[in-house]
């Protein structure tokens, strides 16, 4: 399986999103401080995930979460509540 994922800081509470194969371990390395890009934005909390059977789809994901406006708005509308 392949996961996309969106993580919230509990230092500044924005939100960061990703994919992975493993998402036990890349949470882990999130709040390790082993991900350049967010060790000073530690510790995490799983706030939302998707399961894929294909990398490809869930890379497709990511990007479109990341880069369309709409994708990210409708989803964060979806879970308002939890953010």
């Amino acid at each position: 399986m392949f996961y996309v994922y969106i993580l919230r800081s509990s230092k500044d509470s924005k939100l960061y999103m990703g994919s992975t194969a493993d998402l036990r371990r890349r949470l882990a390395e999130h709040n390790d401080g082993k991900v350049v890009s967010t060790k000073n934005r530690k510790p995490f909390e799983l706030i939302y995930y998707e399961a894929y059977n294909n990398e490809k789809d869930a890379r497709t994901r990511e990007h479109n979460l990341k880069l369309r406006s709409n994708a990210l708005f409708q989803l964060k509308k979806r879970l308002k509540r939890s953010l």
